[in-house]
C-alpha cells in the first residue's frame, strides 16, 4: 500500500509540477505583456539625468567610445538646462528605457527650423517592442509642433536594424548628397 501511495504521490508531485510551470509562463507572458503596456513616452527632465546618463552612455558604449558617466552627466546637464536639444525618453515602471535626442538646425532654403535625430537608443533588453518606434513618433510630434520642414539623421550603412528602422518609419535614404566632415 505504501508503494501505491508513493508512486501515487509522485504523479501528483509531476502533474503538480507540469502545472506549475504552465503557470509560470503564463505569468511570464502575462507580465511581459503588462510592461509593454505601461510603458510611457515623455521629455526629459532633470530628475531623469542619473538613468538618462547610464543609457547615454551605453549608447556612446556601443559606438566604441570609452565609458564616461560623469563625462554624460555633465553633457546631459547642459543640454537640458541649456535648452540646446530635446530629449524624449521612454519609462516603464519608473524605468528609463530609451531615449532619443534631438538639436535644432535650420535650412535658409526653406527658411524653417529643420531637426537632427542625433541619438536614438534603447535598453538592449527591451528590444524588439516597437519603442524605438514611438521614440521616433514623438520626434515627428516635435518637429510638426515647432512647425518644422522636417528632420535628418545619419547612421553608419553597417547599421542594418538602424537603417531598415529608419525607412520603416517613413524616412527616406537621402541618395543625392554627400556627406562631408572636417574635424579637429
Amino acid at each position: 500500500m505504501t508503494q501505491n501511495f508513493s508512486k501515487h504521490g509522485l504523479r501528483i508531485g509531476k502533474n503538480l509540477l507540469i502545472l506549475t510551470f504552465f503557470l509560470l509562463i503564463k505569468s511570464v507572458a502575462l507580465i511581459e505583456k503588462l510592461r509593454i503596456t505601461m510603458i510611457t513616452y515623455r521629455k526629459a527632465e532633470k530628475k531623469d539625468l542619473k538613468q538618462l546618463a547610464e543609457l547615454f552612455n551605453a549608447y556612446r558604449m556601443f559606438y566604441q567610445k570609452k565609458s564616461d558617466i560623469e563625462g554624460a552627466l555633465n553633457f546631459l546637464s547642459e543640454r537640458i538646462e541649456n535648452s540646446d536639444s530635446e530629449i524624449f525618453v521612454c519609462e516603464s515602471s519608473k524605468v528609463l528605457i530609451g531615449f532619443v535626442q534631438l538639436y535644432p538646425l535650420f535650412s535658409s532654403t526653406r527658411m524653417k527650423k529643420y531637426w537632427l535625430l542625433n541619438d536614438l537608443f534603447v535598453h538592449q533588453a527591451c528590444r524588439g517592442k516597437g519603442i524605438s518606434v514611438g521614440l521616433i513618433d514623438k520626434a515627428k510630434i516635435l518637429v510638426k509642433q515647432t512647425n518644422a520642414c522636417g528632420m535628418m539623421l545619419e547612421t553608419k550603412k553597417t547599421n542594418l536594424i538602424g537603417n531598415s528602422l529608419y525607412l520603416k518609419t517613413g524616412f527616406n535614404l537621402n541618395e543625392g548628397s554627400n556627406f562631408y566632415e572636417w574635424e579637429l
